[in-house]
C-alpha cells in the first residue's frame, strides 16, 4: 500500500521552507535554495523518504514560486498554488500565533491535507517561454526609465556613457518585441488566440501579448471571475452591520504584474473606444468615482478575453451597446 505524503512549501525569493507531512501526522523539515540546484536536492530529499504518493501546496507569492511548480510537476506530482489569503485564514481558522518560515510551511502541508486544493496546471513550453520574455520586456522597459531619469539630472561628464546606455536598451528592447511577435507567429494557437484578442478595442500588441502570456490556457480558470481574481482584479468589500460600509476596492490579491499591464489598455478603453465610453458614462452615472471605474475596466478587459478566447469569437460591439 502506498502511503500519502503532504509536501508544504513556504516561498522566498532565495529559499524554499519545506515542511513533509508524513502519513503518521508528524513533519520533516528541509530549508533549499530557490534555484535549480536547490530543486535537485528537494527531490532527493523526498525520495529519500520515500514520499512517491505527494501532494504539494504552495502559496502564490509574487513570481518565485513558478520555478519549483514546474520543476516538481514535471516530476508527476500534483502541485496546487492557493490564495495566500486562503492560508492566512486557514491559520486563523487554528489561531495560530507564531509566525515563522518553518511554521508556515506546515501550516501549508496541513492546509493540503486537509482542504485538498485543486492541482495546478503547468503552463505550456510555448505559453512559458513567452512568459518569460514578456517578463523580461517589462524589466528592459524599467531600466531604460531609469537611465532615461537620470540622464535628464546627470552631469555632462557622464551623460554621454547614459545616452549610450539607454541607446543599447531601445535596441534590446526593439529585438526583444520582435521576437515576441515571432514567437506568438510561429505557434498557430497563440496566433490564432491573438487574432482574437486583437478585435477588442483598445487593446494592443503589448498587452495582447501579456494577456496570452497569463492567460492563453483557459483550461486553468473555471470562468471569468477566477481569470480576474488572479490577478488581483476582484472587488474587496468591507462591509458590517448599518454601520460599516466601505468603498469597494480591488482585493490585488493576484499578480501585480498583470494589473499594472492592464492599467493602460483599461485608460486607453474608458476614453478612446465607444464600447469603453458607454462602460464608463454608465459607471458615472451610477455615482461610481473615475478610480473605482478604471479598476471595473481593468477587470473588464480580462472578463472579456476570457470571453473571446473560450468562444473562439471576434469581439462583439452589439454586446456592449455599442
Amino acid at each position: 500500500m502506498n502511503l500519502f505524503f503532504f509536501l508544504g512549501i513556504d516561498v522566498s525569493k532565495l529559499k524554499l521552507d519545506c515542511a513533509l507531512r508524513l502519513p503518521d501526522g508528524k513533519y520533516k523539515n528541509k530549508v533549499v535554495t530557490n534555484h535549480p540546484d536547490g530543486f535537485k536536492t528537494l527531490a532527493e530529499w523526498l525520495n529519500k523518504h520515500g514520499a512517491t504518493q505527494l501532494h504539494v501546496c504552495m502559496e502564490a507569492t509574487g513570481t518565485y514560486w513558478e520555478a519549483v511548480a514546474e520543476f516538481l510537476a514535471s516530476l508527476g506530482f500534483p502541485v496546487s498554488v492557493v490564495n495566500p489569503a486562503q492560508i492566512k485564514a486557514f491559520g486563523t481558522s487554528r489561531m495560530v500565533r507564531s509566525k515563522t518560515d518553518k511554521n508556515d510551511a506546515r501550516l501549508i502541508a496541513d492546509f493540503c491535507h486537509e482542504r485538498r486544493p485543486a492541482p495546478w496546471q503547468a503552463p505550456s513550453p510555448g505559453e512559458q517561454a513567452l512568459r518569460a520574455m514578456v517578463l523580461r520586456l517589462e524589466a528592459l522597459q524599467n531600466m531604460r526609465t531609469q537611465e532615461n531619469n537620470r540622464l535628464e539630472v546627470a552631469r555632462e561628464a557622464v551623460k554621454p556613457g547614459i545616452a549610450e546606455h539607454i541607446d543599447w536598451f531601445d535596441k534590446q528592447i526593439e529585438a526583444l518585441s520582435k521576437a515576441i511577435r515571432q514567437h506568438i507567429n510561429d505557434d498557430l494557437d497563440l496566433k490564432d488566440k491573438r487574432d482574437l484578442l486583437d478585435s477588442i478595442p483598445g487593446v494592443g500588441e503589448r498587452t495582447i501579448a501579456t494577456l496570452l502570456a497569463f492567460y492563453a490556457d483557459l483550461d486553468r480558470f473555471d470562468n471569468a471571475r477566477k481569470a480576474a481574481a488572479f490577478a488581483g482584479l476582484e472587488p474587496r468589500l468591507h462591509e458590517s452591520g448599518t454601520s460599516v460600509k466601505m468603498k469597494p476596492r480591488l482585493s490585488k490579491i493576484g499578480h501585480a504584474f498583470l494589473r499594472k499591464a492592464l492599467y493602460m489598455p483599461a485608460m486607453v478603453a474608458l476614453y478612446k473606444t465607444a464600447w469603453g465610453t458607454r462602460f464608463r458614462e454608465r459607471l458615472a452615472a451610477a455615482g461610481k468615482p473615475p478610480k473605482l471605474i478604471i479598476g471595473a475596466m481593468m477587470r473588464k478587459i480580462v472578463h472579456v478575453a476570457f470571453g473571446v478566447l473560450k468562444s473562439g469569437k471576434s469581439f462583439d460591439p452589439t454586446m456592449h451597446g455599442c
